[in-house]
Parts: C-alpha cells; structure tokens; sequence
C-alpha cells in the first residue's frame, strides 16, 4: 500500500474482516490503534493488516482470542517451545471435542433409527428418550 499507510476500512478489507473487528481488537489489545495525527484520520501499515490475518488464522483453528493474545505475545519474541505447548493444548482440547460429537452423532443415529421404525402411537421414541435422558436400546430395554 501507500507509503502513507490505510484507513481503517482499508486495514480491514486487506485483512479480511470488519471496520467493528479491528476496532474490537483494538479494544482489547490485539492491534495497536495508530495515533491520530494533525488530520484527525488514523493511518494503518501492512504490520496490522498482517497481525488481523494472523488473528483470523488462529481462530480458524480454533484458537481463542485470548489464546491468540498469547501466540501473539510469542510471535513478537516468545519461544517455539510454548508455543508448541499452546498448540499441542489446543489440539487435546479439538481431539476431545471430535470425540464427543463422534458419541452425540451415535446417539443421534440411533434415535433417528428408532423414529424412522417405529408405527406405535406417540410419544415419539425420540421423544420418549429425551424425556428420560435414556438412549432407545436403553430405554427398550428398561421397558423389556
């Protein structure tokens, strides 16, 4: 860009995300927020269209904002150590995360299942297990 740096809304369409964004971010520290000159309008540089894209990076995998601060606070001179451990962290947290909606997409197959084979009057099997937090085979069998 100009050697004279970018709007806001310039900053933002570079980066990939909303003018309300980059202000938010700015709120909480994640991007500096230039000082206004004599003109009154502030001027951004590549450096935050950069840490904006490295923000929306990390949040699309995953990483919180305030995990984000802390990969930020290690880009600008922390270790590759902690950062690895931040990242390992975060893929424990992904990997337990896979394994519950793995258990709740079984859960849900097998109500769908019961729903799709029963011609009984109601309550609906699907129904009947929400109600007492069994899953159909377990509350067939109960009933059994």
């Amino acid at each position: 860009m100009a050697t004279h740096g970018m709007t806001i809304g310039a900053a933002a369409r570079a980066a990939g995300v909303h003018v309300e964004t980059l202000r938010y971010y700015q709120r909480l520290g994640l991007v500096a927020e230039p000082a206004r000159p004599a003109s009154g309008f502030r001027r951004y540089g590549e450096d935050t269209v950069a840490r904006l894209r490295f923000i929306k990076r990390a949040q699309e995998l995953g990483f919180t904002l305030e995990e984000t601060r802390s990969l930020l606070r290690l880009a600008d001179g922390g270790s590759c150590e902690a950062t690895r451990r931040l990242a390992e962290a975060k893929l424990a947290t992904i990997e337990a995360r896979l394994r519950d909606l793995q258990r709740m997409r079984r859960a849900l197959v097998e109500l769908v299942g019961a729903c799709a084979g029963a011609r009984q009057a109601p309550p609906c099997p699907i129904i009947a297990a929400l109600a007492d937090g069994a899953t159909p085979r377990a509350h067939d069998r109960a009933g059994a």
